[in-house]
């Protein structure tokens, strides 16, 4: 019992003290604007949608100007679904995990053309009907635009909820995540269910942050078993009544890993292991030619439609095997480069410019960068995948990664 709430009227007390407190503190955030002034109901979802789609493993700041630009462009789902797949990656370059706003205009044209136009009103059928939108995203706009009394779990929320309820368990277990997703059922406010949500995010994101979290300016900390453990010492020895048993509670922390005052809250959540980054290497050569105009064009080719980084652009690239001798890797990235150009390559011609590195979210990746400026026309195989020469100037606002940017 005491990894729930089962007390009504504190329930009632912790809803009244965190939407007072979002009233006081929420931050001026583009989409809460259009969520509230907005007054047609898909238009609103539609919002809402874009920006938790948005918000997804990216922090606000960055997610703010990808917003407003995104909402200018398309501001309608009909608009989105009338862009191009390459639109939509070129505003998305830089924002990552890039399969999201293909997904986004899937699910728009999904909605235009099998749904009239109308988004669905509940997470049920959000979660059922549109590519992309899982149980949180479906929560968030189901709660935020339509009303529906409907409890969200995401990272934030986890964080609040672990330390609500001093749950130390691996907070991505099954067994845990049902309970955080029960807990939030119930603790929803019936009369704001999206405002309730957002708050109860905000204060993950702004005072119940991961370390050192701003335990004097927490509205709720009163409801807070973590806070109160860590005011008070560890619980007595004899458990009370509404205490877990010994050893046999899922979402108690492991007998292995006791509390430890010097992390205090923070002790809560617990999360398993990140297993390392997968460790890659790929070559990569930035083909430079005159233009007709004088400036110099650069030969970008397009990555398949599917996998990571799917349809974006890039420099042409070659992934390397481990501990490759750098005579070996221009001799591979010739070839490769000689099956691109239609025309022998020599290695020794490759100039070596140096390495970048770029971390995704399971990779660690170096491109090993080389140059080569070629003399006269270059005609490109028109089997291969699609490639084009642009200027320094087209290649920036041209779909490429933050990663090729760097290059």
């Amino acid at each position: 019992a005491r990894h729930f709430f089962s007390d009504p009227a504190e329930v009632q007390a912790l809803r009244g003290a965190l939407l007072a407190w979002y009233d006081r503190c929420k931050r001026d955030l583009p989409w809460r604007a259009l969520a509230v002034m907005e007054p047609d109901a898909d238009r609103r979802g539609y919002a809402v949608w874009v920006s938790e789609i948005m918000l997804q493993q990216t922090q606000v700041a960055t997610v703010i100007d990808y917003y407003n630009r995104w909402m200018q462009k398309w501001p309608t789902l009909q608009a989105l679904a009338q862009a191009s797949l390459e639109e939509v990656n070129e505003l998305w370059a830089g924002l990552g995990y890039y399969s999201r706003g293909k997904r986004l205009q899937e699910a728009a044209r999904k909605v235009v053309s099998e749904l009239a136009g109308r988004m669905p009103r509940t997470a049920e059928d959000l979660q059922k009907l549109l590519p992309g939108v899982g149980r949180y995203t479906a929560g968030a706009i189901a709660s935020i635009s339509y009303g529906q009394a409907t409890g969200v779990v995401d990272g934030n929320v986890i964080r609040v909820l672990c330390r609500l309820r001093c749950i130390g368990a691996d907070s991505s277990s099954p067994a845990v995540i049902d309970r955080l997703w029960d807990m939030a059922n119930v603790l929803v406010d019936r009369s704001r269910p999206g405002d309730f949500n957002q708050a109860l995010m905000e204060l993950g994101a702004t005072v119940c942050v991961p370390k050192a979290p701003l335990c004097g300016e927490c509205p709720v900390k009163q409801h807070c078993q973590a806070w109160r453990r860590n005011l008070f010492g560890k619980p007595p020895k004899v458990p009370d009544v509404e205490d877990c048993g010994v050893g046999d509670c899922p979402l108690c922390p492991p007998a292995t890993e006791p509390w430890d005052s010097s992390l205090g809250v923070t002790n809560f959540p617990r999360k398993a292991a990140k297993k390392p980054p997968r460790v890659m290497r790929t070559a990569t050569c930035v083909l430079e030619r005159r233009g007709c105009h004088g400036a110099p064009e650069y030969l970008i080719v397009q990555r398949p439609s599917s996998g990571l980084l799917a349809g974006l652009w890039e420099f042409p690239s070659l992934p390397l095997a481990q501990d490759l001798q750098e005579e070996r890797e221009r001799e591979e990235l010739a070839d490769h480069l000689q099956a691109w150009l239609g025309q022998p390559v020599a290695a020794k011609g490759l100039r070596f410019i140096g390495e970048v590195i770029h971390i995704f979210s399971h990779i660690h990746q170096t491109y090993v960068v080389y140059s080569l400026p070629l003399d006269g026309d270059v005609t490109l195989d028109p089997a291969l995948s699609p490639s084009r020469w642009v200027t320094e100037d087209e290649f920036h606002a041209s779909a490429v990664s933050t990663a090729m940017k760097k290059v």
